[in-house]
């Protein structure tokens, strides 16, 4: 055999080991790791999309939560798996960008030792206060602001959670300086606002919308690039360029072959679509959301970017 004809050679056989894997998959139950407790959003969403993809595939999509350090311990598990499309991971914002952006020596690339595949849903966060705070929107906020610099306090579900970032994220837009509190969850977070213990806070809608229709709560904005179906301003029709979302989405370990990861995709994108999963993400005030392989890898990378500028402005210490 020549040595020009040797590696097509081989190339060919790869190609032909990954249709044949391809035809047969899945043969046997898939993991699909939220590496989050049970009882959020992304636990809820996996569960979503793993029953979705149970219907459609013929074989059993099991959620396993593998939690810990802020996601690292679930996602660090994927991406030491075997690549054969078996063991498959709901990422998120804080494992996959933020944490990646900052922290030397994770146990895990978040670029290349992973393979996205789609997303399955989007969410905004809402700019709430306490109702005894003199501002009505984020002008006025942000006017408040700058009359009692280091006066205001916001609370977040934790340093370089995205709630945390999100208000970093205003300040430097807006040039203010409200002092960040940072509390074990987005629970305790908005409790510090309704005790009047901090002044703002960043809620999921579900989780707020009670206390704001209640008048606990005032809710000024919220922090995606479109208006939602509260019908409240966008931060962003205030301070242009900001954007702060959650995103989940599907990930296998890098090296799955490349029609295990097309078949999973077609089946992502097609759940997507039915009507009763996308009302079952509305749910949860998420949007169900799908794109191709190569945007949301495109979108990891600009995520990643995007935090390590803001993370490096603001001086957050990472310990």
């Amino acid at each position: 055999m020549t040595r020009v004809a040797a590696p097509a050679c081989i190339a060919l056989c790869l190609l032909g080991i990954s249709s044949a894997l391809a035809q047969g998959y899945p043969s046997k139950p898939i993991r699909l790791i939220a590496p989050y407790p049970p009882g959020g959003g992304i636990d809820a969403s996996a569960r979503i999309i793993g029953q979705a993809l149970t219907e459609q595939l013929g074989q059993q999509v099991i959620v396993e939560n593998r939690a810990g350090a802020t996601g690292r311990i679930g996602t660090e598990f994927v991406a030491k798996a075997p690549a054969d499309g078996y063991t498959l991971l709901l990422g998120s914002g804080a494992p996959n960008a933020v944490i990646p952006s900052v922290t030397p020596n994770l146990p895990y690339d978040a670029i290349n030792d992973f393979a996205p595949i789609s997303l399955v849903g989007t969410t905004d966060y809402t700019l709430v206060v306490h109702p005894s705070l003199p501002a009505r929107s984020v002008k006025e906020l942000i006017a408040l602001a700058k009359a009692n610099p280091e006066k205001l306090t916001y609370g977040s579900s934790g340093t370089l959670s995205n709630t945390h970032l999100a208000g970093e994220l205003l300040k430097q837009l807006a040039n203010v300086n409200i002092i960040h509190v940072a509390y074990k969850g987005t629970g305790p977070a908005l409790v510090s606002v309704l005790t009047g213990e901090t002044a703002v806070s960043f809620g999921g809608g579900p989780a707020a919308a009670p206390h704001v229709n209640a008048k606990r709560l005032r809710a000024l904005a919220t922090t995606g690039s479109k208006r939602r179906a509260s019908g409240l301003p966008t931060i962003s029709e205030t301070l242009p360029g900001y954007d702060v979302n959650q995103w989940y989405g599907v990930l296998a370990p890098a090296g799955t072959p490349r029609a295990v990861l097309e078949r999973l995709h077609k089946e992502i994108v097609r759940a997507i679509a039915n009507p009763k999963i996308a009302q079952l993400f509305t749910n949860l005030d998420t949007d169900a959301t799908s794109n191709t392989q190569e945007e949301f890898s495109a979108l990891i990378r600009s995520e990643i970017e995007k935090w390590r500028k803001v993370i490096k402005a603001a001086a957050i210490p990472l310990t």
